[in-house]
């Protein structure tokens, strides 16, 4: 059976105020980099609070935004509201998304993938309801590149981090489980942020196809 995340009421609380943190230090401009050129029906996997709505283009015909904290879900309710596309904010697990196969054209991860128990159980639902020709956004962390951080970033996923971080990992490798799910990646831009060179620093930003 597929593991799933708990409720997390403090992480909840939390994370509207660390995401706009983390906007208003540039983050913003990668969501709308991650969303760029969508179109047709797109699904969000862990939408949080809903802050991605305001980036999607206008040629989007739907969101269907998955978010299973009742608390942040609501918040992602009142930001649908607002939002120039069509939203839908539904509760779910990204172990088992509400559609039907291959009825969505893109599938959204935008820093979700570090918290799950089961990423490649996401990813294989990810692939199920995608379009033949759809494809995967992501905005994810990411490993570090030196031996060193990433030993760190180890430590902390083995200990301290998850529990202080609504079960975030510091250190997955976020391409090799896209492509060890049957996924081809394509352009993928590699950041960091902040800037300095720490073990929470390292992202990535892309998009995969489904492999035939």
């Amino acid at each position: 059976m597929a593991k799933t995340n708990p409720r997390r009421p403090v992480f909840g609380r939390m994370y509207p105020k660390v995401a706009r943190a983390m906007d208003e230090g540039g983050l913003a401009e990668r969501r709308r980099e991650l969303l760029a050129g969508l179109t047709g029906e797109v699904i969000e996997v862990g939408a949080g609070h809903g802050v991605n709505f305001a980036h999607y283009p206008a040629e989007v015909a739907r969101v269907l935004a998955v978010e299973p904290e009742p608390r942040l879900r609501e918040q992602a309710r009142t930001a649908a509201a607002g939002a120039a596309v069509a939203v839908e904010v539904v509760p779910g697990l990204a172990d088992r998304l509400p559609l039907a196969d291959h009825s969505v054209d893109a599938v959204v991860f935008c820093l979700v993938l570090c918290s799950l128990p089961d990423v490649g159980t996401a990813l294989a639902e990810a692939r199920r309801v995608l379009k033949p020709d759809g494809q995967v956004r992501f905005l994810e962390r990411g490993r570090a590149d030196t031996r060193g951080l990433a030993r760190v970033q180890a430590l902390l996923d083995a200990t301290v981090w998850p529990r202080l971080a609504g079960g975030c990992h510091t250190g997955r490798d976020t391409l090799a489980e896209i492509e060890q799910a049957g996924f081809t990646v394509g352009d993928v831009e590699r950041f960091l942020f902040p800037r300095a060179r720490t073990p929470f620093s390292f992202y990535v930003l892309g998009a995969a196809t489904p492999r035939v």
